[in-house]
Protein backbone atom coordinates (compact mmCIF):
# COMPACT_ATOMS: atom_id res chain seq x y z
CA UNK A 1 0.00 0.00 0.00
CA UNK A 2 1.09 3.29 -0.39
CA UNK A 3 0.48 5.47 1.60
CA UNK A 4 0.93 8.71 -0.54
CA UNK A 5 2.67 11.27 1.98
CA UNK A 6 5.69 12.45 -0.46
CA UNK A 7 5.44 15.90 -0.54
CA UNK A 8 4.56 15.84 3.22
CA UNK A 9 6.26 17.42 6.26
CA UNK A 10 6.13 16.16 9.41
CA UNK A 11 7.32 16.85 13.21
CA UNK A 12 7.72 13.48 15.64
CA UNK A 13 8.14 14.87 18.93
CA UNK A 14 10.33 12.16 21.45
CA UNK A 15 11.85 11.05 18.02
CA UNK A 16 15.40 10.64 19.19
CA UNK A 17 14.70 6.76 19.98
CA UNK A 18 12.08 4.95 21.03
CA UNK A 19 8.49 4.63 19.59
CA UNK A 20 9.35 8.60 17.81
CA UNK A 21 12.21 7.18 16.06
CA UNK A 22 10.42 4.00 14.62
CA UNK A 23 7.78 6.13 13.26
CA UNK A 24 10.28 9.19 12.13
CA UNK A 25 12.13 6.36 10.04
CA UNK A 26 8.60 4.89 8.81
CA UNK A 27 7.27 8.11 7.91
CA UNK A 28 10.50 8.91 5.95
CA UNK A 29 10.23 5.68 4.22
CA UNK A 30 6.57 6.64 2.99
CA UNK A 31 8.16 9.76 1.64
CA UNK A 32 7.97 12.34 4.37
CA UNK A 33 10.38 14.58 5.00
CA UNK A 34 10.65 14.43 8.72
CA UNK A 35 11.95 16.70 11.74
CA UNK A 36 13.04 14.87 14.57
CA UNK A 37 13.03 16.01 17.26
CA UNK A 38 14.88 15.69 20.61
CA UNK A 39 16.96 17.47 23.59
CA UNK A 40 20.46 15.44 23.46
CA UNK A 41 21.69 16.60 19.72
CA UNK A 42 23.81 13.41 19.44
CA UNK A 43 21.47 10.97 19.42
CA UNK A 44 18.78 13.20 17.14
CA UNK A 45 21.29 14.05 15.08
CA UNK A 46 21.80 9.77 14.75
CA UNK A 47 18.37 9.32 13.80
CA UNK A 48 18.18 11.69 10.71
CA UNK A 49 21.68 11.07 9.16
CA UNK A 50 20.07 7.24 9.06
CA UNK A 51 17.19 8.43 7.68
CA UNK A 52 19.26 10.34 5.41
CA UNK A 53 21.16 7.19 4.81
CA UNK A 54 18.40 5.22 4.30
CA UNK A 55 17.26 7.05 1.48
CA UNK A 56 15.23 9.73 3.13
CA UNK A 57 14.63 13.21 4.08
CA UNK A 58 14.67 14.45 7.45
CA UNK A 59 16.34 17.62 9.73
CA UNK A 60 16.99 18.10 13.52
CA UNK A 61 15.31 20.43 16.05
CA UNK A 62 15.89 20.52 19.66
CA UNK A 63 14.52 22.11 22.55
CA UNK A 64 12.73 20.85 25.74
CA UNK A 65 8.93 21.37 24.63
CA UNK A 66 7.75 21.49 28.81
CA UNK A 67 9.09 25.15 28.32
CA UNK A 68 6.60 27.73 26.60
CA UNK A 69 9.12 29.94 25.18
CA UNK A 70 11.49 26.70 23.71
CA UNK A 71 8.29 25.08 22.66
CA UNK A 72 7.17 27.82 20.07
CA UNK A 73 11.10 28.10 19.11
CA UNK A 74 10.55 24.15 18.53
CA UNK A 75 7.61 24.99 16.24
CA UNK A 76 9.29 27.27 14.56
CA UNK A 77 12.07 25.87 13.62
CA UNK A 78 10.39 22.54 12.58
CA UNK A 79 8.69 24.91 9.99
CA UNK A 80 11.37 27.09 8.72
CA UNK A 81 11.86 24.87 5.43
CA UNK A 82 8.25 24.46 5.06
CA UNK A 83 4.76 24.50 7.08
CA UNK A 84 4.29 20.94 9.05
CA UNK A 85 1.37 18.63 7.99
CA UNK A 86 1.89 15.90 10.35
CA UNK A 87 2.11 16.27 13.92
CA UNK A 88 3.25 13.71 16.10
CA UNK A 89 2.52 14.32 19.75
CA UNK A 90 4.74 11.55 20.88
CA UNK A 91 7.17 13.31 23.68
CA UNK A 92 6.71 12.45 26.86
CA UNK A 93 8.14 10.89 30.36
CA UNK A 94 7.35 8.67 32.92
CA UNK A 95 8.73 7.69 36.43
CA UNK A 96 8.18 4.30 38.61
CA UNK A 97 6.93 5.60 41.62
CA UNK A 98 3.95 4.26 43.73
CA UNK A 99 1.63 6.60 45.15
CA UNK A 100 3.09 7.58 48.31
CA UNK A 101 5.68 8.50 46.17
CA UNK A 102 4.63 10.44 43.49
CA UNK A 103 4.12 13.88 45.36
CA UNK A 104 2.14 16.91 43.68
CA UNK A 105 5.37 18.24 42.25
CA UNK A 106 5.91 14.88 40.68
CA UNK A 107 2.10 15.25 39.17
CA UNK A 108 2.34 18.34 38.08
CA UNK A 109 5.87 18.20 36.60
CA UNK A 110 4.40 14.71 34.28
CA UNK A 111 0.95 16.27 33.41
CA UNK A 112 3.38 19.38 32.21
CA UNK A 113 5.54 17.31 30.11
CA UNK A 114 3.19 14.48 29.09
CA UNK A 115 -0.37 17.04 28.42
CA UNK A 116 0.71 20.62 28.13
CA UNK A 117 3.41 19.77 25.90
CA UNK A 118 1.34 18.48 23.53
CA UNK A 119 -0.71 21.40 23.99
CA UNK A 120 1.60 23.61 23.19
CA UNK A 121 2.40 22.26 19.51
CA UNK A 122 -1.02 21.98 18.70
CA UNK A 123 -1.56 25.19 19.23
CA UNK A 124 1.33 26.20 17.23
CA UNK A 125 1.10 24.00 14.40
CA UNK A 126 -2.53 22.94 13.86
CA UNK A 127 -4.00 26.53 12.62
CA UNK A 128 -1.96 26.76 9.71
CA UNK A 129 -2.98 23.25 8.64
CA UNK A 130 -6.87 23.94 9.41
CA UNK A 131 -6.25 27.10 6.74
CA UNK A 132 -4.13 24.69 4.26
CA UNK A 133 -7.30 22.10 4.67
CA UNK A 134 -5.54 19.19 5.00
CA UNK A 135 -3.14 18.14 8.54
CA UNK A 136 -2.79 14.85 10.84
CA UNK A 137 -2.44 14.69 13.96
CA UNK A 138 -1.87 11.97 16.23
CA UNK A 139 -1.30 11.55 19.65
CA UNK A 140 0.64 8.76 21.47
CA UNK A 141 -1.56 7.18 24.17
CA UNK A 142 -1.40 3.80 26.21
CA UNK A 143 -3.65 1.21 27.16
CA UNK A 144 -2.97 2.39 31.39
CA UNK A 145 -5.17 5.77 30.34
CA UNK A 146 -8.24 2.90 30.40
CA UNK A 147 -6.97 0.56 32.11
CA UNK A 148 -4.71 1.85 34.74
CA UNK A 149 -1.96 0.27 37.06
CA UNK A 150 -1.64 0.73 40.95
CA UNK A 151 1.56 1.99 40.51
CA UNK A 152 2.76 5.34 38.52
CA UNK A 153 -0.17 6.70 39.02
CA UNK A 154 0.82 10.78 37.76
CA UNK A 155 1.31 8.93 34.26
CA UNK A 156 -1.88 6.54 33.86
CA UNK A 157 -4.10 9.71 34.67
CA UNK A 158 -1.57 11.77 31.92
CA UNK A 159 -2.44 9.15 29.39
CA UNK A 160 -6.17 9.26 30.26
CA UNK A 161 -5.97 13.90 29.42
CA UNK A 162 -3.76 13.14 26.53
CA UNK A 163 -6.94 10.14 24.98
CA UNK A 164 -9.25 12.39 25.76
CA UNK A 165 -7.77 16.30 24.57
CA UNK A 166 -6.81 14.42 21.29
CA UNK A 167 -10.53 13.57 20.87
CA UNK A 168 -11.69 16.83 21.85
CA UNK A 169 -9.40 18.29 19.49
CA UNK A 170 -10.93 16.40 16.80
CA UNK A 171 -14.18 17.51 17.35
CA UNK A 172 -12.68 21.43 16.94
CA UNK A 173 -11.07 20.54 13.68
CA UNK A 174 -14.81 19.26 12.29
CA UNK A 175 -15.59 20.07 8.40
CA UNK A 176 -11.45 21.63 8.44
CA UNK A 177 -9.79 18.65 6.50
CA UNK A 178 -7.51 18.02 9.48
CA UNK A 179 -8.01 14.71 11.71
CA UNK A 180 -6.92 13.79 15.43
CA UNK A 181 -6.79 10.01 16.49
CA UNK A 182 -4.70 8.25 18.98
CA UNK A 183 -2.79 5.31 18.63
CA UNK A 184 -2.26 3.28 21.78
CA UNK A 185 0.31 1.00 22.37
CA UNK A 186 0.37 -1.90 24.56
CA UNK A 187 3.83 -2.81 26.12
CA UNK A 188 6.52 -2.13 23.58
CA UNK A 189 9.96 -4.04 23.66
CA UNK A 190 12.10 -1.11 23.33
CA UNK A 191 15.38 -0.57 24.75
CA UNK A 192 14.14 0.63 28.49
CA UNK A 193 11.66 -1.56 28.78
CA UNK A 194 14.07 -4.37 28.25
CA UNK A 195 16.41 -3.33 30.82
CA UNK A 196 13.60 -3.10 33.75
CA UNK A 197 11.95 -6.45 32.67
CA UNK A 198 15.88 -7.90 32.62
CA UNK A 199 16.60 -6.01 36.16
CA UNK A 200 13.32 -7.59 38.04
CA UNK A 201 13.41 -10.58 36.52
CA UNK A 202 15.32 -13.00 38.67
CA UNK A 203 13.92 -11.16 41.80
CA UNK A 204 10.50 -12.26 40.62
CA UNK A 205 10.96 -15.73 39.32
CA UNK A 206 11.21 -14.96 35.79
CA UNK A 207 14.59 -16.60 35.00
CA UNK A 208 18.02 -15.34 34.56
CA UNK A 209 18.02 -15.18 30.91
CA UNK A 210 15.64 -13.08 28.34
CA UNK A 211 14.55 -16.03 26.67
CA UNK A 212 13.48 -17.15 30.46
CA UNK A 213 12.52 -13.78 31.37
CA UNK A 214 10.27 -12.65 28.45
CA UNK A 215 7.40 -15.46 28.34
CA UNK A 216 7.06 -15.22 31.93
CA UNK A 217 7.40 -11.53 32.09
CA UNK A 218 4.25 -11.53 29.50
CA UNK A 219 2.35 -13.56 31.15
CA UNK A 220 2.43 -11.87 34.65
CA UNK A 221 2.46 -8.03 33.40
CA UNK A 222 0.81 -7.82 30.34
CA UNK A 223 -1.35 -11.09 29.12
CA UNK A 224 -2.48 -10.60 25.51
CA UNK A 225 -3.56 -12.28 22.90
CA UNK A 226 -0.24 -12.61 20.68
CA UNK A 227 1.89 -13.47 24.26
CA UNK A 228 4.58 -11.34 23.60
CA UNK A 229 5.64 -7.35 23.69
CA UNK A 230 4.90 -5.57 20.67
CA UNK A 231 7.72 -3.93 18.25
CA UNK A 232 8.12 -0.41 17.52
CA UNK A 233 8.18 -0.49 13.83
CA UNK A 234 4.05 -2.09 14.77
CA UNK A 235 3.56 1.08 16.44
CA UNK A 236 5.09 3.66 13.60
CA UNK A 237 2.74 1.24 11.04
CA UNK A 238 -0.36 2.56 13.05
CA UNK A 239 0.34 6.09 12.72
CA UNK A 240 1.36 6.05 9.15
CA UNK A 241 -1.98 4.47 7.84
CA UNK A 242 -3.56 7.39 10.14
CA UNK A 243 -0.64 10.11 8.77
CA UNK A 244 -2.40 8.68 5.26
CA UNK A 245 -5.18 9.56 2.57
CA UNK A 246 -6.58 6.29 3.02
CA UNK A 247 -7.39 7.25 7.01
CA UNK A 248 -9.63 10.89 5.92
CA UNK A 249 -12.48 8.90 7.60
CA UNK A 250 -11.16 8.34 10.65
CA UNK A 251 -11.18 11.34 13.27
CA UNK A 252 -11.38 11.24 16.79
CA UNK A 253 -10.76 7.19 17.05
CA UNK A 254 -8.45 5.22 19.33
CA UNK A 255 -6.58 2.67 17.07
CA UNK A 256 -4.99 0.10 19.81
CA UNK A 257 -2.06 -1.68 18.84
CA UNK A 258 -1.36 -3.73 22.16
CA UNK A 259 -1.96 -7.60 20.78
CA UNK A 260 -5.57 -8.03 22.82
CA UNK A 261 -3.63 -6.77 25.93
CA UNK A 262 -6.75 -4.34 26.90
CA UNK A 263 -10.01 -6.19 27.30
CA UNK A 264 -12.73 -4.35 26.16
CA UNK A 265 -14.75 -4.03 22.61
CA UNK A 266 -15.24 -0.38 23.05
Amino acid sequence: MDLNLSGRRALVTGSSAGLGEATAKLLAAEGATVVVHGRDKDRTEKVAQDIRRAGGTATTVLGDLADDAVAAEVARAAGADGPIDILVNNAGFYRHLSWAEATPDEWRDTYNVNVVSGVRMIQHLVPAMRERGWGRVITIGGGLASQPMNTHPQYNATLAARHNLAVSLARDLKGTGVTSNVVSPGAILVEATKELVTQIGPARGWGNTWEEIQPNAVNALIPNDQERFGDPDEIAGAVAYLCSDYAQYISGATIRVDGGLIRSAF
